[in-house]
Parts: C-alpha cells; sequence; structure tokens
C-alpha cells in the first residue's frame, strides 16, 4: 500500500460473519399494482412508485459482483448528500471534494445472484422490514441489513420518498417524464407547531409506504406478476428477480414479519405498529390518526402482540405531536401478550444515551404498561442497550465506513464491532419470538479461546441479559427515567453533539 492509499483509501465495509451468502436485488413497484393499504387516499400524489432493496440469504456457488454502494447517478446523489450535510460539516468535505472515493465503494453483496431455498422447518425465510432515518436510504443500511441476511433473514429496505432521503429517484417510464426527484425536505428539528405539523406528513408518506410494502411482499410470494422499473432491472437481461421469492416468504402468518428502523426510521415503526394495532380501538376527538388501514387489510392481521419490533437510537420529538397524543399514550402491542417485553428491542448509541430527554421518552414509549393498562403485571418489560463509545452513525454504513472520522469527531470506538453487537440483538429478538435464524458465530461470540462452539451458539442469551458485564461495554438499561440534565446542558464546551441526522452536528438549542 502506497502512502497516497493510506492517506486516501477507498472505504470498503467488512465481511458479513453469517453462514450464508447474501444477495441483494433493487425493486421499484409503481404503486398502481398495489392495493391501497389506507382507509384514505394516498398522503402525497407523487407516490408513483414504491422503492426498496431486498438482502437475502443466497445460494453458496454466487459470484456476482457487488453492488454500489452511492446508487445512479452517482453524481446527482454525492451533490445531494454534500448540500444535505452543509457547509462546514465533518463529512460534505468527502461528498464534495472527493467524490472519486465514493464512487467505487461496494456493498458486499451478489447482485440480482439467485436466493437460497430455505432450510427452515417452515420452508420459508423470516423477513424483516427496516425503516432508514433522516439523510439516509435504501443503501445506507446495508452492512446491519447484509449481515442479518447472511444469518438468514431477508430485509427490506425501503427509501422513503417524505423528504427525508437527501435526493430519490423515481422512475416513471411509462410517463413522459421517465425520471423524477424526490428531494430533501429541510424541517426544523426544534419542537413547534410547525415541525410537528411537518413530520406527521412525512410520517403520513412513511406509513403508507409501509403498507404499500406489505402488501408488495404478499404479492411476491403469491407469485403475483408486478413490474420492476428500478434502473438495476436493465441488468438482468429481461429476468423477473422477483418471481424466485415466491412461496419461501414468512408473510402470511400473524406476527412473522419484524419490523425495525434507526432514528426517524425507529419513529416510523413504532407508529406503523401502534397506528395498525389500535386502529378500531375507541379515542379521542383530538386524535389525528397518520394511517388508518383498509378494513379487513391483512395488515391488521399481521401486527400482533407477536410481533418483533427493533428501535435502534429512537428519535422520540415525531411521535410526541400533539394530534397524536391519544396513540403515544398507548402501550406497544407486545404488552397485551403474557410474553411482554420479551420481543421489543431499543438499542441506543452513547450519544443518545447522554441526551436525557430522547432517553427518557424513549423509556416511556417502550415501557411496560403500569395501573390499570396492565393487563399482565407479571410481564417481562423491553430490552434496553447501549454499546460505549458509539455515535448515532454508529448504526449505518456511515460508522463503518468513515472510522476516522466518527473517532475523531464523536470518539466512537470498535465501529465494526457496534455494528456485530447490533445485529446479535436483533437476532435474539427474532429467536425469542420463534423466528427460525441461524446461529451466532464463534467469533461474533468473542470466544475465540473456547473449545468446541465452532458451529455457534443456537440461542445468544447473553446478548440480552441484564446482567452486568455480561458482554463487555454492552449496557443493560432499565425502565426508570434519568434524572438530570443531558450531558449537551453541561457546559458550552458539550454542549455540541451528534444529533438526529446523520453526521450532523446540532447545537443544544436546536435539540430542544
Amino acid at each position: 500500500m502506497t502512502w497516497l492509499n493510506k492517506i486516501n483509501p477507498t472505504p470498503t465495509f467488512p465481511a458479513y460473519t453469517g453462514p450464508y451468502k447474501v444477495g441483494s436485488v433493487d425493486v421499484e413497484l409503481p404503486t398502481s399494482q398495489l392495493e391501497s393499504p389506507g382507509r384514505s387516499d394516498s398522503p402525497s400524489t407523487n407516490l408513483a412508485t414504491v422503492s426498496f432493496r431486498v438482502f437475502y440469504p443466497a445460494r453458496p456457488e454466487s459470484k456476482q459482483k457487488g453492488t454500489r454502494w452511492i446508487q445512479s447517478p452517482q453524481k446527482d446523489v454525492v451533490s445531494a448528500y454534500a448540500k444535505f450535510l452543509g457547509a462546514g460539516n465533518a463529512m460534505a468535505g468527502l461528498f464534495a471534494t472527493l467524490p472519486q472515493l465514493l464512487y467505487y465503494v461496494t456493498i458486499p453483496v451478489h447482485s440480482n445472484a439467485d436466493v437460497l431455498e430455505p432450510p427452515t422447518k417452515t420452508k420459508r425465510w423470516p423477513v424483516m422490514v427496516f425503516s432508514h432515518g433522516l439523510g439516509g436510504s435504501r443503501n445506507a443500511y446495508s452492512h446491519i441489513c447484509g449481515s442479518l441476511a447472511s444469518h438468514g433473514v431477508v430485509v427490506v429496505a425501503p427509501e422513503h420518498r417524505d423528504g427525508s432521503c437527501p435526493v430519490s429517484f423515481v422512475h416513471t417510464p411509462d410517463e413522459k417524464e421517465t425520471v423524477k426527484t424526490a428531494d430533501y425536505r429541510k424541517i426544523p428539528h426544534k419542537a413547534s407547531t410547525e415541525v410537528y405539523e411537518a413530520r406527521d406528513e412525512q410520517l403520513r408518506i412513511r406509513l403508507w409506504e409501509m403498507g404499500l410494502i406489505h402488501d408488495a411482499l404478499l404479492k411476491i410470494d403469491n407469485r403475483i406478476p408486478l413490474k420492476n422499473v428500478a434502473e438495476d432491472q436493465k441488468k438482468t437481461d429481461g429476468k423477473d428477480m422477483l418471481t424466485m421469492f415466491s412461496h419461501i416468504l414468512d408473510v402470511h402468518e400473524p406476527g412473522r414479519i419484524s419490523f425495525a428502523g434507526h432514528s426517524f426510521g425507529a419513529a416510523t415503526t413504532v407508529q406503523l405498529v401502534k397506528s395498525v394495532y389500535y386502529s378500531d380501538a375507541t379515542s379521542l376527538k383530538s386524535y389525528r390518526p397518520l394511517f388508518t388501514p383498509s378494513e379487513g387489510s391483512s395488515l391488521i392481521r399481521q401486527i400482533t402482540p407477536q410481533t418483533p419490533v427493533m428501535l435502534l437510537d429512537l428519535w422520540a420529538l415525531p411521535i410526541q405531536s400533539p394530534s397524536t397524543a391519544w396513540l403515544r399514550n398507548k402501550p406497544m402491542p407486545c404488552y397485551d401478550s403474557p410474553a411482554g417485553g420479551s420481543n421489543l428491542l431499543s438499542i441506543l448509541s452513547e450519544a443518545f444515551y447522554k441526551w436525557t430527554s430522547n432517553l427518557n421518552d424513549t423509556k416511556r414509549i417502550v415501557s411496560k404498561p403500569t395501573g390499570s393498562q396492565a393487563k399482565h403485571p407479571n410481564q417481562p418489560g423491553p430490552h434496553i442497550f447501549y454499546p460505549v463509545a458509539s455515535a448515532h452513525l454508529s448504526q449505518s454504513d456511515f460508522g463503518i465506513l468513515f472510522p476516522w472520522i466518527t473517532t475523531k469527531v464523536f470518539g466512537v470506538k470498535e465501529p465494526e464491532r457496534v455494528l456485530r453487537l447490533n445485529a446479535r440483538a436483533m437476532l435474539q429478538i427474532m429467536r425469542n419470538a420463534d423466528l427460525e435464524v441461524a446461529a451466532t458465530r464463534k467469533d461474533d461470540l468473542e470466544l475465540a479461546d473456547v473449545q468446541g462452539l465452532e458451529q455457534g451458539v443456537p440461542q445468544d442469551v447473553k446478548i440480552l441479559s441484564h446482567a452486568n458485564d455480561s458482554v463487555r461495554g454492552w449496557i443493560s438499561l432499565g425502565t426508570e427515567l434519568s434524572g438530570g440534565k443531558s450531558e449537551v446542558e453541561k457546559g458550552p464546551g458539550e454542549a455540541m453533539v451528534e444529533g438526529e441526522v446523520l453526521g450532523k452536528v446540532m447545537s443544544n438549542e436546536e435539540r430542544s
């Protein structure tokens, strides 16, 4: 390696640690092919298509090349990220002045590879839908999604067209304007009536998209023909990449689809499962639902107390909207079952752990009900953890692609390990819900010197243990509210911390 490469290397991803190779397919479906998921009209006339990337276990002989992390057209995407990050941001200069480094970053999947036949007892792969945060995209969480896929999960990563992505390209081949853009929408982060209304509008779009994606998964598994208009589809020589998923997705039985998300995506996940689960409950007149599923919708049947829910750095502000206060005060669906929070996971970065107001809001959202609302008083509460020396970026691809930035600016340590811990916990939550996934391997267990665990362990109980030092640097939290002031309020020198937006730094005033 030359001195230039040491100074200016092309960022690369580490290998996935699960037993399966990982394939990936880019999907974009016209909404006209899908059933309207809600009782009202579409929240946006711009939802001509719904876009998502699928990560899945691939056949062992797969040799297809990976896919570019910066999707096409790359120049426009890099420019949008530079504009999104803004002048003076730690990463903005990288995106604006060194785009050639980013053009060649490759997600280590086998693009358009054949899916592996499921070895599970059900003969179907478990499915997860993972919603991105502000500044994210269908590619921005590829490593956590690919890691889960390497353990036997089909992960669907939507690209939301609500103005939260730096830029998203909408392909409409049957229209005069064949490509349209959904650009980033800048909304303040300080709570106000206008901000709540704007975030509500974004959530309406996101929840509608999630409903469309659920319908798409049912149609794909039932082998109903769908036209994939994604740009990447041109590379398949006309092969329909969706038909290979027919009859192998575990999406029909209630409570079998897992829902996860990061930051605004975690807020989206909370609002989705609660909006659907409580859609027929008697509500207050002041409640303005963001999404009401159609009567008889299969989505109502799918979301149950057994549904696994995984929240990475939940950003609570959008959930505090006065219009949805009634829903906010309802417990998570899992608490209608004696198993309680056994299938509910909240992982914080250390940065969000130190953001006391958001931490307390998160605890309120995921805590089991008390008093008259408690149907099963002795049920377990949620699993809440944070890895030490981690930042908000640590749960996305940015943390491992640009470790020199996250280390210098945010004090991150062991970025790859942070994502491995996240994946371990998420897989164990799925096991708790009786979903069959691959064993956690010896290296991920950090038991290199222990004999006899070459095949890993089928139950990674340590990762969800609440005992001190069960896993190094993996801190278990209770649901009791934290007192005192946020660390960001202690003094001017500490008042600049990582904010909700990927890579952005916001002052304490902006976060309030």
